[in-house]
């Protein structure tokens, strides 16, 4: 068996796949915020009025404003992080030009103090050196793969994208009904599908789902019953 090929190829022994798997929490939490504020938004407003143009109105507004602020909070937190990273990486390169026998020695320390013995540190230390001295310090020092760094538009593009999608759900369902269901409609369509997204992001953080979807219906429930008594009461005080 060559040593390149993994012992289990079903299985993901790369670093990407927590990546990958911080995207898809990313998203999930992204797709209820979506939900949970556009639903409040739109219940709120159809608790003071049944126009349909007034309640699509402020939905769209809601839906458009939160995709912005989604967006651009994720691109200016991912830029901040990738500068830093950026700049430890820097620094290690400069490191390494400056004080090579240093770097090494501070390798093998890295090591050792996972468990190696220090025969065996200093060996790997040396060969993972000789091999990529930089990406052997990135991964051990910093935690970091250069290679992998977070696009802060692609972060921003994913942030929206899932804002909106899940701004969707309770906006169409409270269109669709006659005025008399649309908020018991709206109601239902949203606790649905926050249970829903409750388990899946459950299951990406191998935790137990009943705890998370009882946290998000129950939260989505309470917003969803604070803004429709607002509206409804500014809407019969005639503000």
């Amino acid at each position: 068996m060559s040593v390149e090929q993994p012992l289990h190829p079903g299985e993901p022994h790369r670093g990407g796949v927590a990546g990958r798997l911080n995207w898809l929490r990313a998203g999930v939490l992204g797709a209820n915020d979506g939900i949970v504020s556009t639903a409040g938004l739109v219940v709120g407003v159809a608790g003071a009025t049944t126009s349909a143009g007034t309640i699509l109105t402020a939905g769209v507004a809601g839906l458009t404003a939160g995709a912005v602020s989604m967006a651009l909070g994720e691109y200016v937190s991912v830029s901040s992080q990738r500068d830093t990273e950026r700049a430890l990486l820097q620094k290690e390169r400069a490191e390494l030009l400056e004080s090579p026998e240093a770097e090494l020695a501070e390798l093998a320390g890295l090591y050792r103090a996972k468990g190696l013995s220090a025969e065996t540190a200093q060996q790997v230390a040396i060969e993972l050196t000789e091999r990529d001295a930089f990406a052997a310090h990135a991964d051990a020092e910093l935690g970091i793969d250069p290679e992998q760094l977070t696009n802060p538009w692609h972060a921003a593009g994913a942030s929206a994208l899932a804002f909106t999608v899940g701004a969707l759900l309770p906006l169409i369902a409270i269109l669709l009904p006659p005025a008399g269901a649309r908020v018991p409609v709206t109601f239902a369509a949203v606790l649905v599908a926050l249970a829903g997204t409750g388990r899946l992001s459950a299951r990406l953080g191998g935790t137990r789902w009943v705890p998370a979807v009882l946290r998000l219906v129950g939260g989505g429930a309470l917003a969803m019953a604070v803004t429709f008594g607002i509206g409804a009461l500014f809407g019969a005080s005639g503000f």
